[in-house]
């Protein structure tokens, strides 16, 4: 194989490509990532056998070929090489090695052969359809934040990506949730979703497909079956395998008759939670909110290093109440609010809340208390 490219281009797939490749592997074949030339244009391949994905990028092909290289070690060499400089990529005639030049810079590295490169067979799908990258990107964006990272309740550590029928209407709906706090996003259907399995996508495909969605008028096409979901985005296609467990009926834990409505301004009442929650331990840290008529008064005490209060002009017009919260997670609900104002729906002390954006009717939070 022997090729040269820009070394823009070769940085920008590697960049999408080498994320996937874990930096310990037992498998050393997995620490690589897989290059094949044809025709006009290159090919990377990087899996962790439970994510894919691969990129072409165009290439001056003098020699097609395929080989597979460690995926870090390119990554890095190519980002330090001069910004517009050419890259050569080229095999020796055995094939276990590539030399990497450019300008006066030459590298070599070892190869492994391109057939012990393993390949995640997609299958077939059952359900295609388009959706716009920032439709996809709101659903990630909004719920992302409450993916569980408790590996025992591993039908938790991904998101919830579904059909629902809602006022009338067929919604995508994703959902995630750790059992302290829940998020939900809805976008309108796409044709070809209806009937489509319940899916749950795994929080590291989630964050790499997060990454890949930086351009906002690209239509994402996404290919479903029950065990695995592809999507194509541009010249990049990721193909993942799903979470294969039942996820738990959210709509139980979403109240209904929280009848206690607080209106804030989300931006003073995040600076103010994040003000006072200066002075909790990681450990435990709640934040106390009390109200009272048209006023919030935001308490932390921690017994290792004192206490803090502030006072919030709020829109509360019911029975004094007194409620306590992670700090943490109030702050990641207020950060995906896009509105100005901010909707608390409370009952009591002891259960959850729901929290709505004004400014994104499609979106609902739900947070349970602390006890304070």
């Amino acid at each position: 194989m022997r090729i040269t490219l820009e070394r823009s281009n070769l940085l920008k797939s590697l960049n999408h490509v080498h994320r996937v490749v874990e930096r310990r592997n037992t498998i050393p074949i997995l620490s690589n990532v897989l290059l094949r030339s044809d025709g006009a244009s290159l090919e990377m391949k990087a899996t962790d056998l439970d994510l894919e994905i691969t990129e072409a990028t165009p290439a001056q092909v003098e020699q097609a070929g395929a080989t597979t290289v460690p995926a870090h070690l390119l990554y890095d060499i190519v980002r330090k090489l001069p910004d517009g400089s050419e890259v050569l990529l080229a095999t020796n005639a055995e094939g276990t090695a590539m030399t990497v030049a450019s300008g006066r810079s030459k590298f070599s590295l070892q190869c492994l052969p391109q057939s012990d490169f393993p390949d995640l067979t997609a299958g077939s799908f059952s359900h295609t359809f388009r959706l716009k990258a920032t439709d996809l990107k709101m659903l990630i964006d909004r719920t992302q934040f409450a993916i569980s990272t408790e590996e025992t309740r591993y039908y938790l550590n991904g998101i919830f990506v579904h059909t629902v029928e809602s006022k009338g209407d067929l919604k995508l709906r994703a959902v995630a949730t750790d059992g302290h706090r829940l998020a939900r996003a809805d976008v309108e259907a796409p044709s070809g979703s209806e009937g489509m399995p319940g899916i749950i996508i795994p929080r590291k495909t989630v964050s790499e497909l997060q990454k890949l969605l930086d351009s906002p008028d690209i239509i994402v096409t996404l290919e479903v079956s029950d065990a695995k979901i592809r999507l194509t985005i541009g010249s990049i296609v990721m193909t993942s395998k799903l979470i294969d467990g039942t996820f738990p009926d959210y709509q139980r834990v979403i109240p209904a008759n929280n009848d206690k409505e607080l209106r804030v301004d989300c931006q003073s009442f995040a600076q103010a939670v994040d003000r006072v929650s200066t002075i909790s331990s990681e450990r435990g840290r709640a934040v106390k909110l009390a109200l009272a008529d048209g006023q919030m008064t935001l308490t932390v005490n921690n017994p290792d290093s004192g206490s803090a209060t502030e006072e919030l002009p709020v829109g509360y017009e019911h029975d004094p109440l007194e409620i306590g919260f992670n700090a943490k997670y109030l702050l990641d609900i207020t950060s995906q609010l896009t509105g100005t104002d901010a909707i608390f729906m409370l009952a009591d002390p002891g259960s959850p809340t729901l929290v709505r954006d004004l400014a994104a009717e499609d979106a609902l939070y739900v947070l349970m208390p602390m006890r304070v």
